[in-house]
């Protein structure tokens, strides 16, 4: 029996992924990419091998769209392929089983735990799950999924294909934004696809003047969200095409007696909080500092240039004096920058930044009904009014100046906030808040940032300080 398929009948995009044993093969992008026909291609190949022991179990989040999607692909690769004396196809039980060695294929809809738990094969165990359209199906019944899976013997592999919509949907999270060498992860749009028509391909085309968020999203496969964002969401995901790498990742070591810090040296680190997009200039700079408080779970610390530019960001789950040492060091090597840190939730930061000597921090106005005056105190305190006003200000930034974010979690965060029927600006259920928030302080605190390049403003007074740049870069 001929078992060899002419390569020419895979997407020369997808062939490479052929062999794939990783246990997650991950496979996204845009509408009309060709994906889901790749993998059905995929397993038709693989399971008619006549050496090969497996059983593919086929999910999506109903039994019925499974009839109508992936049961059909799979007819449509063997009929197109001249094999339908190969398999056996129960169009009742919504069954294919190989002929040749018994291997079969199996579909079912998450809504039916049940028949989820019952299904059994008898050529052994499931070893194989492609789960289609896999932003339909909950985490946790993935997770129901990825538990069957045991055994010894043959690799056992998760398929998962999707489109992606929602920027805080758990596949992200999960697949895409973390590195492990369990997970392939492969992206494609319709301009991968090779047997896709002109005509085809010419329709989609148009949706780049017609509709430019859909044709971002929905065509080329970019991560976009399910509300209305506040910020101007065409200009995002346009930046988002265009952003830098980091000229340097990792974190800053130093010595600490409990008195001060001194030796402040660079790590490199991919896996360090923070991420440099470009190295201190003979300007003046500023940190906006969001503390994890209320529901949120991040230190975030980001770094703008006079000129408004974002430069780098820190951004880590970590101990509040960790962090304060973190943005201490950040702080210095821009040129001692002056500190604007939130201080709704966490006092610690001010009072051990004081402490350090760090003194160039954002000041505000204080009500001292005891004295009926106003007295000043460092950091920026986030009311409603404050709030309404740093966004609006973010708001109209991005809409104008989107060159001046290099970040992409931070311009991902910015699709996910939005305005809620109460008319409350915050970020989606599920979503941080931490990036937004930290260089909307930031650009508060560009207001108290002196732009004479011989001095540095300290709050209302200047000190001369030494022109000459701080290094840490040996």
């Amino acid at each position: 029996m001929k078992y060899l398929i002419n390569q020419s009948v895979y997407n020369s995009h997808y062939f490479d992924l052929l062999w794939c044993k990783t246990r997650y093969l991950v496979l996204y992008g845009g509408a009309s990419s060709g994906k889901s026909y790749f993998v059905a291609q995929r397993y038709i190949t693989k399971i008619r091998k006549p050496t090969a022991r497996m059983n593919l179990l086929v999910v999506r989040q109903t039994q019925k769209s499974n009839r109508q999607s992936t049961f059909a692909l799979f007819k449509q690769v063997i009929r197109a392929w001249d094999m339908r004396n190969e398999f056996k196809i129960n169009q009742t039980d919504m069954t294919i089983t190989c002929k040749v060695n018994g291997n079969i294929i199996l579909f079912s809809g998450c809504d039916d735990t049940e028949r989820l738990k019952s299904l059994t094969t008898e050529n052994g165990i499931i070893t194989d799950i492609w789960a289609e359209e896999a932003s339909e199906i909950e985490e946790s019944d993935f997770n129901q999924l990825d538990v069957r899976l045991r055994g010894e013997g043959r690799y056992k592999q998760i398929v998962i294909t999707f489109n992606p919509i929602d920027v805080n949907h758990w596949l992200k999270k999960r697949f895409i934004d973390v590195k492990s060498p369990d997970i392939t992860v492969n992206k494609s749009t319709y301009k991968n696809n090779e047997h896709l028509t002109p005509e085809d391909g010419a329709n989609l085309e148009k949706f780049k003047t017609v509709d430019p968020y859909y044709y971002d999203v929905y065509c080329l496969g970019n991560w976009g969200v399910l509300g209305n964002s506040i910020f101007n969401k065409n200009k995002i995901n346009e930046r988002l095409k265009q952003i830098p790498d980091p000229v340097a990742v990792g974190y800053f070591a130093y010595d600490y007696d409990r008195i001060e810090i001194s030796n402040i040296r660079w790590i490199d680190d991919e896996f360090g909080a923070i991420k440099i997009y470009k190295k201190p200039e003979d300007i003046n700079y500023c940190i906006g500092g969001d503390t994890a408080g209320e529901g949120s779970d991040y230190f975030v610390g980001q770094v703008l240039s006079q000129d408004g530019e974002q430069v780098a960001i820190l951004r880590q789950q970590m101990d509040s004096d960790l962090w304060t040492k973190q943005m201490y060091c950040l702080g210095k090597y821009y040129r001692n920058a002056l500190l604007a840190i939130e201080v709704n939730f966490d006092s610690l930061p001010i009072t051990q930044l004081e402490e350090l000597g760090y003194t160039n921090m954002y000041v505000r106005r204080i009500n001292d009904t005891a004295l009926e005056k106003y007295k000043k105190a460092y950091g920026f305190r986030t009311d409603r009014w404050s709030r309404m006003k740093i966004l609006n200000r973010l708001v109209e930034i991005v809409r104008e100046h989107t060159e001046l974010f290099n970040d992409r979690i931070t311009l991902e965060e910015m699709l996910a906030f939005v305005r809620t029927e109460k008319g409350k600006l915050e970020a989606q259920e599920g979503a941080h808040d931490d990036t937004v928030m930290a260089i909307a302080i930031a650009f508060e605190g560009l207001t108290q940032v002196s732009y004479v390049k011989p001095t540095v403003k300290k709050n209302e007074e200047y000190y001369e300080e030494s022109n000459e740049m701080l290094e840490f870069w040996g």
